[in-house]
């Protein structure tokens, strides 16, 4: 707690308390659970429903927001019925009694998946958060051109490798080229017939695990937008997703027998039409903002003025770089692409 000055006083207001039917006397102790770029998270025991809670510090936003966590707040509270996500309990956004933001969920037991023994049990997951159905009036994001989106940020990270002379210079031709066939797709995309709250971040971690069929979670909502689930399967099943923490990568096989369970599992609570097919462009394209966040991350590592270095991360940047990695991705996921228009073109 004495990491974030006065939140050892915040948890002491009327407000806060009141909100949560906590005691008038401060009884339960906050331990640090886990912390990131932008958040902090606190857990504890409720005094009188003996529930365990999360209390989360926010610290900054990836998506510019000047709110982010009542952002968060609001879409947990909107996919609240799937059963698959934390319950919100309280939002401050104010900043008037903290300079943070701060917001309590539940906490949700479970552990990482695991790709290669369960990844299955993320379908109904991502399934049933899908399917809920969003009220016209909303507080969610919505790009105007997603697939640009993504790829105008491709460039805008690129060009600090591009630009670099720390850089490489096939490793310059070769992403560049990459980026010119991926750009390539975004004419090819088809309007989704169909859109809902997307999570866009759909790494191993951010999934908890528990084995059976309606006891698995999705956590960490920073990044939600109103947009096209293939989007969301596009990252979730793409190589540099799933490589980052682990040494997996999906075959195509895994990915196209994810996708047609994911469409069993919606059970006709939407319309799938186009949905492979659009998820086949978004994973390319997941791909090369992988690989170009790697580029830029890569000669960020290289000033000797970085505080943080981590040995592992950089070791990953490295694997994400070689010649073996992008011509995979270049070879599997561009050159074999059934989106990709013709080849002539290139």
């Amino acid at each position: 707690m004495e990491q974030v000055q006065g939140l050892k006083e915040y948890v002491t207001l009327e407000q806060y308390r009141k909100a949560l039917g906590l005691p008038e006397e401060v009884t339960e102790t906050y331990e640090m659970l886990a912390q990131g770029e932008y958040n902090r998270n606190y857990i504890f025991i409720h005094p009188v429903t003996k529930k365990k809670l999360i209390l989360r510090v926010n610290f900054g936003s990836q998506m510019h927001l000047e709110n982010q966590i009542a952002y968060e707040y609001q879409v947990l509270r909107m996919l609240e019925n799937s059963g698959r996500t934390p319950k919100a309990f309280y939002v401050d956004g104010s900043l008037e009694h903290l300079e943070q933001g701060v917001m309590v969920m539940e906490y949700l037991p479970g552990h990482a998946l695991d790709y290669r023994t369960e990844l299955m049990h993320a379908v109904g997951c991502l399934a049933d958060i899908h399917s809920v159905k969003i009220p016209k009036e909303h507080s969610l994001i919505v790009p105007a051109n997603p697939l640009r989106a993504i790829l105008e940020e491709c460039e805008e990270m690129f060009r600090v490798y591009e630009e670099s002379p720390l850089g490489q210079e096939w490793q310059k031709k070769k992403i560049r080229k990459m980026l010119d066939m991926v750009w390539k797709l975004v004419d090819c995309l088809e309007e989704p017939v169909y859109r809902c709250c997307i999570n866009t971040e759909l790494n191993s971690t951010n999934f908890l695990i528990n084995g059976g069929t309606y006891d698995n979670f999705l956590i960490d909502w920073e990044k939600p937008l109103y947009g096209d689930p293939a989007q969301d399967l596009g990252h979730f099943l793409a190589p540099t997703t799933t490589f980052w923490k682990t040494d997996v990568i999906l075959s195509r096989e895994e990915a196209d027998a994810f996708i047609e369970k994911y469409i069993s599992e919606v059970k006709g609570r939407f319309d799938t039409a186009g949905l492979k097919k659009r998820t086949d462009v978004y994973i390319p394209v997941t791909c090369l903002r992988g690989i170009t966040w790697c580029a830029m991350a890569w000669i960020e590592y290289k000033n000797p003025d970085k505080v943080i270095f981590n040995e592992s991360t950089f070791q990953k940047l490295e694997a994400y770089l070689s010649r073996e990695f992008l011509e995979q991705i270049e070879t599997d996921y561009l050159f074999q692409n059934k989106m990709m228009p013709n080849p002539l073109d290139w």
